[in-house]
């Protein structure tokens, strides 16, 4: 029999976790346990009851050691099926079996559906029919095939939010670099490493989580310092630069420089940066918006495809570090 174990690393955020637990319990086929990494001082309590083993394990690196903490949960597990969920995505009923249906077709990484519930969404609690109604597919997300199962050809697809791996897959890969910490550019380099593997990237129609709302930047403004630093670890390791649209909006807002001998950042975010990046009302955030708001570009009256190729071809210089 397979056994599937689905991971979470998660610090603060209670609320959050016991909802992923109410969607773990309403699965059409259970896992066999739930692994929580935690990065907090101590375990959670009070959790909903399961009729599966959950599992807590403490995270030594603390709230910035993302990468270490989903190696942590995966050498945790027993499963030979490994889900690695964030602490806001409520997995749909259909998860589970999604999941285990598809890594026992196909070697490889799979990644299902996201789709982003509005604030307030689950104050009346888990009602997965209210969050079909609701909730939002994300503008920058590749679109999932019409069924089944669809081959994804670009590694900067790669989101650790909601996937799926075989363990046998997982040890090929070697896991998270956990020479990341803090925000940003483990989840890139993680899909590289799976590409440079030979392994396979999958989007799936299906094995849908539900995002739950919370009050983020983007550009991720809050942890400027660590974005930089991780996107120049990328450089030393792959000879180039990641997450070039957050550096791009960090630089129109002043806060960074690219010069020849690298990033430098020039100040911390004031008042005015937090206000323009927040995102408190809309479902879930996207740095184009922020970019056409700093070039006074009104997207509505402009061609999508052109404006996207203006801004990738802006950011492109971003990734170079040689000096120009």
């Amino acid at each position: 029999m397979t056994r599937i174990s689905v991971l979470t690393i998660a610090a603060g955020r209670a609320d959050h976790l016991a909802n992923v637990i109410h969607g773990l319990n309403a699965q059409e086929v259970p896992p066999s346990e739930f692994v929580i990494a935690y990065m907090q001082d101590a375990p959670y309590d009070d959790l909903p009851e399961t009729a599966f083993p959950v599992r807590q394990v403490p995270v030594a690196g603390g709230t910035g050691a993302l990468a270490e903490a989903r190696n942590l949960a995966a050498t945790t597990a027993i499963g030979d099926v490994l889900i690695f969920l964030d602490v806001d995505c409520i997995p749909h009923p259909h998860l589970v079996g999604d999941y285990a249906a598809s890594v026992a077709e196909a070697p490889g990484l799979h990644m299902g559906e996201v789709m982003y519930l509005p604030r307030g969404a689950t104050s009346a609690g888990v009602d997965f029919d209210r969050f079909g109604a609701l909730a939002e597919k994300h503008s920058d997300r590749g679109a999932p095939p019409k069924s089944g199962r669809a081959i994804c050809d670009d590694y900067r697809c790669f989101w650790s939010l909601n996937f799926a791996i075989s363990r046998e897959d997982w040890s090929r890969t070697g896991g998270f670099d956990e020479r990341y910490t803090g925000y940003g550019g483990e989840d890139t380099d993680f899909g590289r490493t799976v590409d440079e593997r030979g392994l396979p990237i999958w989007w799936l129609k299906g094995a849908r989580v539900y995002h739950q709302h919370h009050a983020h930047c983007m550009p991720p403004i809050h942890h400027i310092e660590s974005v930089v630093r991780n996107a120049d670890l990328f450089a030393s390791k792959w000879g180039h630069r990641t997450m070039e649209h957050w550096l791009y909006g960090f630089e129109l807002m002043g806060l960074i420089e690219k010069r020849p001998d690298g990033i430098t950042i020039l100040r911390a975010p004031d008042d005015a940066d937090f206000a323009l990046c927040r995102t408190e009302d809309r479902p879930y955030s996207t740095t184009r918006r922020v970019l056409d708001i700093l070039q006074s570009v009104d997207a509505s009256t402009l061609d999508n495809k052109a404006r996207t190729a203006e801004v990738e071809a802006a950011q492109s210089r971003m990734i170079r570090v040689a000096a120009e």
